[in-house]
């Protein structure tokens, strides 16, 4: 990067923080519906890999990222008609062998909520494992993103494209300084405005902002609190979820297997 774009960049960002003090102060409300996508990566038995072709290669999720002053709220999208068709178990027979695949999130103790405070820079959020609850807190964490100059048009705003490593993967992110909130899907955070689309480790997992409406209300069903489960910090989790599926003599990678739930 030449010495005039890192000082392009810098007034930029000096901008974008300016006005995202604005947006917080001003109250200012947003609803922003993400498709989420991961790649699925099934370890099969020994004697059943022919059963890889019947098998999804991706599974597609909606959430809902909330926008109120310096709060954000992330949850489940109101449910379309797509997703009411892929809900279900998959079940797959070969050679005498099936294997049931739980592709949907029925049955959850609770639905997964994310609340953020970009004041402090904190977080709770609650979530299922394996049909128990847990409320987690923990302090945002942002990556060390690096700004480029490269730029492109998304939904109509402008994005600017930012990169980082993160536990040896490389994340994409493109946000927009014309939503200045330094915010976007999961946890991720950090940026000078709200990121639309996200890469992490060459599209194992991505996040394209599908619905995107500003200064809108928001309904009280709709902005909730995380409230319920066992409170636990990040790291407690963590250790029961690798402890757990030790038992179960599972390989954890990034929520995928044979019963598949949505991570971070």
């Amino acid at each position: 990067m030449t010495r005039v774009v890192q000082i392009v960049v810098s007034l930029l960002v000096t901008l974008i923080l300016l006005a995202t003090q604005l947006f917080a102060q001003d109250g200012r409300t947003g609803r922003i519906i993400y498709e989420e996508t991961v790649q699925l990566d099934f370890q099969l038995p020994p004697g059943m890999e022919s059963m890889r072709d019947q098998m999804p290669s991706s599974r597609t999720n909606r959430r809902m990222l909330l926008l109120r002053g310096d709060e954000l709220v992330m949850r489940d999208a109101p449910p379309s008609d797509e997703d009411e068709e892929e809900s279900g178990d998959i079940e797959i027979s070969s050679g005498g062998a099936t294997i049931r695949m739980q592709m949907a999130s029925g049955g959850e103790a609770v639905e997964r909520i994310r609340h953020t405070s970009l004041s402090d820079m904190t977080a709770v959020e609650q979530r299922d494992f394996m049909g128990r609850a847990f409320l987690i807190t923990e302090s945002v964490e942002t990556p060390a993103w690096r700004l480029t100059s490269e730029q492109s048009t998304y939904e109509g705003y402008l994005t600017l494209k930012a990169t980082a490593t993160v536990d040896s993967m490389e994340v994409v992110a493109w946000f927009t300084p014309e939503i200045p909130v330094s915010g976007g899907p999961a946890s991720w955070a950090g940026l000078p405005g709200l990121i639309l689309v996200l890469d992490i480790d060459g599209g194992e997992r991505t996040w394209a902002a599908r619905s995107i409406e500003l200064d809108v209300p928001l309904g009280k069903d709709e902005w909730v609190r995380p409230e319920k489960g066992k409170k636990v910090t990040r790291a407690e989790y963590d250790d029961i979820v690798e402890e757990r599926m030790k038992e179960m003599g599972a390989r954890r990678r990034g929520g995928n297997g044979f019963i598949f739930r949505s991570g971070n």
